[in-house]
């Protein structure tokens, strides 16, 4: 929608910023953080612990010199385990509760964003990516910056303790092993480069494998009837392809870190026998000292690889969050107006020397284009596809912004109104119905009108010629609509947004293309609903049909952008112009479809 923000490799103060603005949205669980962090530090000292016990065991345990080892070693080892479970278990609910409300936090975040783009900007979108964003990148986020707490704090814990363990028992051993660190984590550093980028290929070619399964589920239709099946299954196969390369590179990438850090261990750990065998000939170390040793050594390299791994785990969780912030400094749509409309409308709207390009454009969408409709008017725009009538009256509910121009309602500028305001104005009835998941009851009375009785509804489906259909359902008006009321027809869905605008009762409303979709039988009956939605409002018709709009009080014949013709339908045919010519052309049409039946 927006240019992408620099990627999170590309410099410091980047990655910086993006660590701040996901561990900043910590700031509400603080407390819980820290009890989760104080029981992971517990779980991190058991390990250590562990290790130490090995010398006391091996020198005075067997050799049988203190006799209550036999049961008290048992027992501090079973304590340790109970201790080190018990806070494992504890540290790991927190810290996922407070994963699932960072969770639900930034996805409310995300909505609300989302909910507030202008209406350009979502055609810019990418829907693919858009749902990518809310259903994979927002749980990676949140997910593994709260692993990444408890990897970081444990796993450190318990580098340092058993290096510290380490140290104590032989600090020429431990010195074999801190040269060797350093070249592990360089061949790390390598392969978590590599991992970065397959990380952001993956993460766009998910975004790409959404978009074609929703693009086949709303299309099967067309899919079928057009033998779409090979196209369709080939553009998923390669896809597809793409994801499992990216996925055996980033598997490949991972598997290869750890037999190369194995083998460095190998040899450290080779060095390391080599010079305990010299110290225990020369020196007097202890079995206990070097089982101690060795147990100590053990055990830090699962730790030092979980830290090494996690870094590359830190890079798919920085490379998620910059897909969803892309999304949360999204510019909302300008709302700078300050005035509210107190009261209902008179509905006087002017359009006043209006102009409209669109950016990537050479000419003019909508050029010099003015017009009045005084309260309760109808005003039809007619013309050829392209003449600029859609831009114009997406303009009234600032959808669309004019290059030039202005748009008053009742004598005041729009743009100096509130949106919520300005739209609370309106109703619109388009071709496109849109209805929700829920019931009929729900989508009548939807948003600020949820609130509206069963009366009320009832009303409104009676006068847009829909309550019959309605009260013979099984559950009236409870009845689930399904996914944009696939199980309705054509014309009810028309019936069914025209009362939901009823029930809004705006005194402006703007009709698009509202029964172009319907056939003759629909039509009718969605034309007597819209003719009682239509009185005492002011009505903007938008139609290709041009016998839905002869009963209008005006009528604008646009071409490239401009008014070249204005009167009411009698007016223009005898003017012989071009709303003449489309209408023969519509009518001659009708007639020989008549003819041929």
């Amino acid at each position: 929608m927006s240019a992408s923000p620099a990627h999170p490799s590309d410099s410091s103060p980047v990655q910086f910023d993006l660590w701040r603005r996901i561990y900043s949205r910590l700031g509400p669980y603080w407390k819980v953080v820290v009890v989760a962090v104080l029981l992971v530090s517990v779980a991190a000292a058991t390990q250590p612990t562990l290790a130490v016990i090995m010398k006391p065991l091996l020198d005075d345990g067997f050799s049988g010199h203190k006799p209550s080892y036999m049961w008290s070693i048992p027992l501090a080892v079973v304590g340790l385990m109970f201790v080190r479970g018990l806070s494992g278990f504890a540290s790991t609910y927190l810290l996922a509760w407070v994963a699932n409300n960072m969770l639900l936090g930034l996805r409310k975040e995300m909505f609300d964003r989302l909910l507030a783009l202008s209406d350009e900007q979502y055609k810019k979108g990418d829907s693919g990516r858009l749902l990518n964003r809310f259903t994979i990148d927002a749980g990676v986020v949140t997910g593994i910056a709260t692993e990444v707490i408890t990897v970081l704090v444990r796993e450190t814990l318990v580098v340092v303790a058993l290096l510290a363990v380490l140290l104590y028992m032989s600090w020429q051993l431990t010195l074999i092993v801190l040269i060797m660190l350093p070249v592990s984590a360089y061949i790390a550093r390598l392969f978590i480069k590599r991992l970065r980028r397959i990380n952001r290929d993956t993460i766009s070619m998910n975004a790409e494998l959404t978009r074609v399964v929703r693009e086949s589920i709303e299309g099967q239709r067309v899919i079928k009837l057009f033998d779409g099946y090979q196209h369709e299954s080939g553009r998923f196969q390669y896809i597809n392809g793409r994801l499992r390369r990216f996925a055996m590179r980033a598997a490949s990438a991972d598997a290869a870190m750890s037999p190369l850090s194995q083998f460095f261990v190998g040899v450290s750990v080779a060095a390391v026998i080599a010079v305990a065998l010299y110290q225990a000939n020369t020196q007097g170390l202890t079995v206990g000292s070097f089982a101690a040793f060795m147990a100590a050594l053990g055990q830090i390299f699962d730790p030092i690889k979980r830290l090494t791994n996690i870094a590359g785990t830190m890079q798919r969780m920085l490379i998620a969050a910059e897909s969803v912030f892309t999304l949360i400094d999204q510019e909302p749509e300008s709302d700078s107006g300050k005035k509210q409309f107190k009261q209902r409308v008179n509905g006087r709207i002017e359009f006043k020397n209006i102009f409209h390009r669109f950016s990537d454009a050479r000419d003019d969408t909508v050029a010099d284009v003015s017009f009045v409709a005084e309260p309760g008017q109808t005003i039809a725009l007619v013309g050829r596809s392209g003449s600029g009538k859609t831009t114009l009256v997406n303009m009234l509910p600032r959808f669309v912004y004019p290059t030039a121009g202005e748009i008053s309602i009742d004598h005041t500028n729009i743009l100096d109104v509130e949106l919520r305001s300005l739209r609370s104005q309106l109703s619109l009835v388009s071709q496109d119905v849109v209805l929700f998941e829920g019931t009929i009851a729900e989508n009548v009375g939807y948003g600020a009108l949820h609130d509206a009785s069963h009366d009320e509804i009832n009303a409104a489906l009676k006068a847009a010629n829909l309550y019959e259909f309605v009260q013979s359902l099984p559950d009236g008006l409870d009845t689930q609509v399904g996914e944009n009321a696939s199980q309705m027809s054509g014309g009810q869905r028309q019936r069914l947004a025209i009362a939901r605008a009823l029930i809004k009762n705006a005194p402006i409303l703007i009709l698009d293309e509202a029964t172009s979709a319907l056939d003759s039988e629909s039509e009718r009956q969605v034309q007597d609903s819209l003719e009682l939605l239509m009185a005492g409002r002011t009505t903007l018709v938008i139609a290709h049909r041009l016998s839905t709009v002869q009963k209008a009080d005006c009528i604008l014949v646009l071409d490239q952008g401009r008014i070249i013709e204005q009167g009411r339908h009698s007016e223009l045919l005898e003017k012989n112009g071009l709303y003449a010519s489309l209408y023969n052309i519509q009518f001659r049409d009708d007639d020989t479809d008549i003819d041929n039946i």
